[in-house]
Parts: C-alpha cells; sequence; structure tokens
C-alpha cells in the first residue's frame, strides 16, 4: 500500500514506475497488492522514489505481519479508498475489453453471415455479468456493499469492528 501511496503522490502510472525503477509492471502490481518485495526490488522502488530503501522494508514487514494494522504511512481512510478505485479501475477496463471484443464479434457477424446475428448472445451474457459487476462496484446492490460486507464480518467475529 506505501508504494501505491507514494506512486499516486507523484503521480506515477504503474508503468512509469516501473520504468523508474527498472522494475517490470507485473513486479510493481504484485507489491501493490500486498505481496512481499526482494531486497534488491525494495532498493530500485527506493533509488525510484529517493528515499530510503529501509523505510519501504520495514513498512513492508508491518503490513505482512499482522493482517489487522496496516502500514503506518496509509489510513484505513486511504486503504480503502485505494481498494475501491483498483475496483473501479478493474471495472472500466472490463467495460472498455467488453466494448472491443462485441465490437470486433459484430463486424465478424455482418461480415460473415448477416442473416443472424449471432454475436447478440455473447453480447447478452457478458453484458449481465458486466452489468452486476458494475452494481457491486458502485454499491447498488444492498447485499453486495461495504456495509453489507461490515456486517457480515462482525457477526463472523461476534463483535463490532
Amino acid at each position: 500500500m506505501l508504494i501505491q501511496k507514494l506512486r499516486l503522490q507523484r503521480g506515477w502510472s504503474q508503468e512509469q514506475l516501473a520504468e523508474l525503477s527498472g522494475l517490470s509492471v507485473r513486479t510493481v502490481q504484485r507489491i501493490e497488492r500486498g505481496q512481499p518485495a526482494s531486497l534488491e526490488t525494495l532498493k530500485a522502488l527506493g533509488a525510484a522514489f529517493e528515499i530510503d530503501f529501509s523505510d519501504l522494508k520495514e513498512s513492508d514487514m508491518d503490513s505482512t505481519s499482522s493482517h489487522q494494522t496496516l502500514n503506518r504511512n496509509v489510513s484505513n481512510d486511504e486503504a480503502l479508498a485505494l481498494a475501491h478505485v483498483r475496483k473501479l479501475k478493474a471495472f472500466y477496463f472490463n467495460l472498455m475489453l467488453y466494448g472491443i471484443v462485441i465490437g470486433f464479434l459484430a463486424i465478424v457477424n455482418l461480415v460473415t453471415y448477416r442473416h443472424y446475428l449471432w454475436f447478440f448472445w455473447p453480447a447478452l451474457g457478458w453484458g449481465i455479468g458486466l452489468l452486476f459487476y458494475g452494481l457491486s462496484v458502485f454499491d447498488k446492490v444492498p447485499f453486495l456493499n461495504a456495509e453489507w460486507e461490515r456486517r457480515q464480518v462482525e457477526k463472523r467475529l461476534g463483535r463490532k469492528l
């Protein structure tokens, strides 16, 4: 989470951070999701952010040692906002992919066989899935929103969060 916060503070994309640090985009994504980073990776990120890599290492250890404590540099609100933005980004990516693939299928359908519009069926199936995904991302389904998740966690724990 700290890496993502530092990256966003500087207005860098994951690709820009990867290029500046000499790492792959996949490595940056993996670290931002909370997976542990090697010492060499932390040194490369520290050089890119122009900070001591031990600051990154200490906060990385803090976040992996306990699932309930967040990095000292990322508040609960920031962590929730970052998680929501990741879900939003994934939704928009899927929406864009839907448009490209269904558009391609429509062109293929109209060029090869105009009498039967078969591209409608994958568009309908994928579209229904995308609709439900969008409803959950934008908290429009009462049983899939953050409040419902909180109640379920409290019920499971037997106490308030």
